[in-house]
């Protein structure tokens, strides 16, 4: 007979912090190939008292003549300039446990059913939040584009990324001339691409003909298009190229470091694509200062390069060894050609539109710790509401912090891609 114990011990038990922070590092390239600043304590104000610091040099000394010395008072100086995040950003996972579920014969939460039904509950939401995370700090805050409204007046919408909807899932539609609307995902079909969405969680399918391909409808997650973390694409894209137009607080337009170099991928198609980023990649290594080695991009662009390989092997070389598949979401290849060695990265988080020429010291993620789990005012790290079906668990985790960018000028990107 399995002994009773309570729901606190047993989430404590199972359930632990650093069980899901392994879980949410291994299953995120971003998280796991970056640096994680643990450290970061919050910030309330912009008085800079908490804001994370974001420091870099603006300016060097550049003073050099030929045949004398330079006056005292013409000398170019060193300008330091302290960027700052104000804020942490926070996105929080939610799992419900029914106390019947929980319970066999004695009434009470039991050992045997809790690892019954956790393993699986857990694995479930890690890899969902993991998705979440990172496609908001590659994209931003929408996560899948519209890309055919014909049947928006029967609450159809075809998307970009159909992998990312989940049924009962709740989230924001929005577009350029339209205020955002709450809606819940019905139905969805995986091979046309289609998203039946209501106005109510199960209910009927709701008219969302407002929101247009013309006018750029895209999908939200509840609160990420305005309480997003700070993207990469936002950081590395100029703003005329559709980018943050400041960075941390400070002009890009300011200090060259901190414009990433931007490539127009307008002309890039599947049959050019390995020698259009090989073009981008020199165009990167004359202008960026930093060693932007790693290139992020989604399965489309890896698939296209890899059936180039095959077919055209001819300048370009697949070194022995270094095809690396992950189980939790990524693939890697190393190319060598004339031109030098590239480790590309497809990850199916990454947006189709853009490719990122990624030096992997030029970020990190500041947080409090990673991971808390919300606790009442008791220390139960769980809260139960009463209804007249029985007792629920809700169980918060929250992940706080912020993605910092902190030498855009050692990257770029690729924009405009659409072939």
């Amino acid at each position: 007979m399995s002994v009773t114990r309570s729901f606190s011990a047993m989430l404590k038990d199972y359930m632990p912090l650093e069980l899901l922070k392994e879980e949410m590092v291994k299953r995120d390239w971003m998280l796991s190939n970056i640096e994680i600043d643990e450290g970061w304590r919050g910030a309330s104000s912009t008085s800079g008292e908490a804001a994370y610091i974001v420091p870099f040099v603006g300016a060097g000394a550049s003073s050099i003549e030929f045949g004398s010395l330079a006056s005292d008072s013409d000398i170019s100086e060193d300008a330091f300039v302290r960027g700052r995040i104000t804020s942490q950003k926070h996105v929080n996972a939610t799992m419900q446990f029914h106390s019947r579920d929980l319970q066999e014969h004695d009434g009470a939460p039991s050992e045997k059913s809790f690892l019954k039904i956790l393993p699986d509950r857990l694995e479930a939401m890690m890899s969902y939040f993991k998705e979440v995370v990172s496609i908001n700090l590659l994209n931003g805050g929408a996560f899948a584009t519209v890309t055919d409204a014909t049947d928006a007046a029967t609450g159809i919408m075809i998307v970009d990324k159909v992998d990312r909807f989940v049924i009962g899932q709740k989230c924001s539609i929005d577009d350029n001339n339209s205020a955002a609307l709450a809606v819940y995902v019905i139905a969805i079909n995986v091979n046309t691409k289609a998203v039946t969405f209501s106005a109510t969680r199960g209910g009927a399918a709701v008219d969302i003909s407002a929101y247009t391909v013309a006018q750029e409808a895209k999908l939200y997650h509840p609160g990420a298009q305005s309480a997003g973390f700070q993207s990469l694409y936002d950081a590395l894209l100029s703003n005329a190229n559709g980018g943050g137009s400041t960075l941390h607080g400070v002009s890009k337009l300011a200090y060259p470091y901190l414009q990433a170099v931007n490539v127009s991928g307008a002309a890039i198609t599947a049959a050019n694509i390995l020698e259009k980023l090989f073009d981008a990649y020199t165009e990167v290594r004359t202008r960026a200062k930093g060693n932007a080695s790693i290139i992020l991009m989604s399965y489309k662009h890896l698939g296209s390069i890899m059936k180039l390989i095959e077919t055209q092997k001819g300048g370009y070389k697949v070194t022995p060894t270094t095809t690396k598949a992950s189980e939790f979401g990524w693939t890697e290849i190393e190319i060598t050609s004339v031109k030098g060695q590239l480790k590309l990265v497809g990850i199916q988080e990454a947006s189709d539109s853009y490719i990122v020429f990624l030096d992997p010291k030029a970020l990190v993620f500041a947080t409090d710790r990673l991971f808390h789990r919300e606790k009442s005012p008791d220390g139960n790290e769980y809260y139960v509401v009463r209804s007249t079906s029985g007792y629920k668990y809700i169980v918060d985790t929250s992940l706080r912090g912020d993605l910092v960018v902190k030498a855009p000028g050692h990257c770029g990107i690729i924009y405009s891609i659409s072939y």
